[in-house]
């Protein structure tokens, strides 16, 4: 599935949750998706609760975020050694 196709799983509309990023279909925010596996969810897990997911949902979230991340700049949060 080409990058193109994947993105097309994620929609945001103003009247779904606030215009969050969404599942095409769902009102499972990328953001929530996300959470869910930063805090180790398995894909496996997360596919398991939610009927109706498929793992390329999960890949559409993680290629959004990567091309969304992508285009910023970050400073660090964190104190430095040094």
């Amino acid at each position: 599935m080409t990058d193109e196709q994947l993105l097309e799983r994620i929609v945001a509309n103003p009247k779904i949750m606030a215009g969050k990023p969404v599942i095409r279909g769902t009102r499972l925010t990328v953001d929530f998706i996300l959470n869910l596996l930063a805090h180790g969810s398995t894909a496996t897990e997360v596919l398991r609760e939610y009927d109706g997911l498929e793992n390329e949902d999960i890949q559409a979230c993680l290629l959004f975020a990567t091309q969304s991340l992508g285009n910023m700049a970050f400073m660090p949060l964190g104190k430095q050694d040094g």
